[in-house]
């Protein structure tokens, strides 16, 4: 796979993309249709298991909306752009494998809502957080107001979209916005070895747990309780689900094959 805007990298199993704007990696209409594109390409590949995402160079996982394209836009174009950021990242929050945010520098506005449609947010100590469209005149148009007040609730939602404070990596996994905050240098280290961790679980296991989660919060528990056993039962169609109880029964580690 060769894109103009993403970098892509396989390695057993693992598909790691990089945001490829250096040094600010901002999110413009074109990066934003490639990241769609390769997450439908990699949603059809068995092989891969695991995606990491993760901006070039050190300063910026990707520092918000390109706003040299973003002060030519008609209210009508601006409409069309969200529709596009919202359906790369929804790919994200729908792809039947787990996606990390390697978060390794600024991710502001759309940045960290890209991160916030990830499955696990891994942070560098550099990393800082923040929602600053308030500052601009605008708000929040990916996720922003919605996947964040989900994620850290109403009252520190409503704290970081109307200051458009930017926070730092610490702060934000205080508050539950990332899972880790690590070293710069170890952060590709640690996103590889969560990924590798996921890679060798169940895929349809998985596949249905992600499903489960990210669909039933948004329904009431009666219907998501159905959902959840719905993708039980669908687990229960694996090869992997016969030698997962198989290998609890006999005392051995379980060989998942994917299947």
């Amino acid at each position: 796979m060769s894109y103009e805007f993403i970098q892509v990298s396989q390695d057993e199993g693992v598909a790691t993309l990089t945001l490829n704007r250096p040094p600010m990696n901002p999110l413009h209409s074109g990066i934003l249709r490639e990241l769609g594109a390769i997450l439908r390409e990699v949603d059809g590949d068995p092989g891969t298991k695991v995606v990491i995402i993760t901006g070039a160079g050190d300063k910026a996982f990707a520092a918000g909306a390109d706003i040299a394209e973003m002060v030519q836009l008609t209210p009508m174009e601006a409409y069309a752009f969200c529709h596009i950021t919202r359906e790369a990242y929804e790919q994200i929050e729908k792809l039947g494998k787990p996606v990390i945010a390697a978060v390794n520098g600024l991710a502001l506005g759309g940045g960290t809502e890209l991160a916030l449609a990830c499955d696990f947010r891994l942070a560098a100590e550099t990393a800082k957080f923040g929602q600053p469209e308030i500052n601009l005149g605008i708000i929040p148009g990916a996720g922003g107001t919605q996947r964040l007040t989900r994620l850290i609730g109403l009252a520190k939602a409503k704290e970081l979209v109307f200051l458009g404070e930017i926070i730092e990596a610490g702060v934000a996994e205080k508050i539950g916005l990332v899972h880790k905050v690590v070293p710069a240098a170890e952060l590709m280290s640690e996103a590889q070895q969560l990924a590798r961790r996921l890679a060798a679980k169940p895929a349809v296991a998985l596949r249905m747990a992600k499903e489960a989660i990210n669909t039933g919060i948004n329904l009431d528990l009666h219907s998501a309780l159905t959902l959840e056993i719905q993708n039980f039962v669908t687990t229960f169609t694996s090869d992997d689900r016969r030698e997962g109880l198989a290998a609890f029964l006999e005392k051995r580690k379980a060989n998942f094959t994917g299947a």
